[in-house]
Formats: structure tokens, C-alpha cells, sequence
């Protein structure tokens, strides 16, 4: 095996007229760092307003909000649109008391992975999906969802609007930080989630003519519900 292996490369090698290599060469030093630094300079308040600044040119729109008006903040914002609405299994959700209070005013359905596939047909029912994400992201005007057994995401890309509740705090420049964030949970032996979202405004395409159309394959409407805790 091993000889075919190396017949097979030196062959490759002589049609692309060089000698076999059978050692790495060593990485060029990098002329900057700007793919782990850029956004890294800005303040907390730079960050923030880069991040609602960028969200806004996407196509999403934002309400700020306190951890105590949290839940009322959602009541206000479901209200403008179509019942049911859906949540996720999230203990945030359900230690703010949204859950409760939407409960008393519209048709709400959670999503609970004991209930397999019916999931599934409660989210394509729902005009409105509400998720609490764990970062967001400045440069892209983003946020990052994690996936598990009671935060399907399927109640972020199915409803035709889409809340996103986000902590002010979690902020991060850019994809950069997202991955330190990550590599730090791995060598904290944290297990990690079954699929990890970016998703940065409303469903939208340009690819006929190049004219931008919204709400192709996913909602029509993206909601940040910013909490300001800093």
C-alpha cells in the first residue's frame, strides 16, 4: 500500500514538473493578524453600536430591553403578527417568564424533544419563533444559535418572523472570538452542540438579476430583542 502510495505521488509530482515533496514546508510568518484582530480595537460601546449598526443594513430590526422587561418586551413584539407562536425548550426563556406571560395572551407552543416529529409540525404551523442566542456578532451583524435536544432550529428558520433574544454582554467582534469561545469549551471537556447557526438578518437572494428578494427559503422577519446587562 505504501508504495503504491508513493508511486502514486511521484507520478503526480513528475507531470507537475517538481520533485516529490515528503516533508511540510514551513508556514510563511503572516504579514498581519488580521483575520483574530480586526474589531478587536473597538470599545464595548463601539462593539455594540458596530454590531446593531451592521444588523440594521442586513435587514433585521432591534428592540433594547432590560432581563426584568424581557418578557414583556416579546409579548409587544408577537402581538404586531400571527399566532401561534413558538419557543424553544430554553431555560432562559422559561426563568424570564415569557413563556408564562405569552401563554396568558396567545396560542404558544414549545418545542420538546419528547415529542419527536410532532415538533416539527408545531413550527410549520407557527407564524412567529422565538430563540435566545448565544453570541452575536459585530461584523456581520449576526447572531449564533446553538442547536440541542429542546433548542431545535427549526423555530428559527421556519416561521415567517423570527425573535432573537440576545445579551448585550455576549457581543463578540467576529467569527474569531466565536472560535477561541468554542476551543475554550472543548478543552473544558463542555460538550458541544449538535449544529451551530449564523444567521445574519431575514432569509434573502439576489441570485435572479441581481435583484435582492426576502423571505425565499426562511423568514420574512428578523427581530434582535437586545438585552442591555452591561
Amino acid at each position: 500500500m505504501n508504495n503504491n502510495k508513493e508511486a502514486f505521488l511521484s507520478h503526480l509530482a513528475s507531470q507537475l514538473g517538481r520533485p516529490l515533496k515528503t516533508n511540510p514546508e514551513v508556514l510563511p510568518v503572516p504579514v498581519n493578524m488580521y483575520p483574530e484582530e480586526r474589531l478587536t480595537d473597538l470599545s464595548e460601546e463601539d462593539c455594540y453600536q458596530y454590531f446593531l449598526n451592521t444588523a440594521k443594513l442586513a435587514g433585521s430590526r432591534y428592540e433594547l430591553t432590560t432581563q426584568d422587561a424581557l418578557s414583556h418586551t416579546l409579548l409587544t413584539l408577537t402581538e404586531k403578527y400571527d399566532e401561534p407562536v413558538i419557543l424553544t425548550g430554553d431555560l432562559r426563556l422559561k426563568e424570564s417568564g415569557a413563556i408564562d406571560l405569552l401563554s396568558l395572551h396567545c396560542e404558544v407552543q414549545i418545542w420538546d424533544h419528547h415529542l419527536g416529529e410532532k415538533n416539527i409540525e408545531l413550527v410549520k404551523r407557527a407564524k412567529v419563533g422565538i430563540v435566545f442566542a448565544e453570541y452575536g456578532l459585530a461584523e456581520s451583524g449576526g447572531v449564533v444559535l446553538f442547536s440541542g435536544a429542546d433548542k431545535g432550529r427549526s423555530v428559527s428558520l421556519i416561521p415567517e418572523t423570527t425573535i432573537f433574544v440576545i445579551k448585550r454582554s455576549t457581543i463578540l467582534p467576529r467569527v474569531a472570538q466565536l472560535a477561541e469561545k468554542l476551543h475554550q469549551m472543548a478543552e473544558c471537556d463542555i460538550r458541544m452542540p449538535s449544529c451551530i447557526n449564523i444567521i445574519s438578518g431575514p432569509s434573502c437572494t439576489s441570485d435572479i438579476e441581481l435583484i435582492k428578494v426576502v423571505g425565499v427559503h426562511g423568514s420574512l422577519n428578523a427581530i434582535y430583542v437586545v438585552i442591555e446587562d452591561c
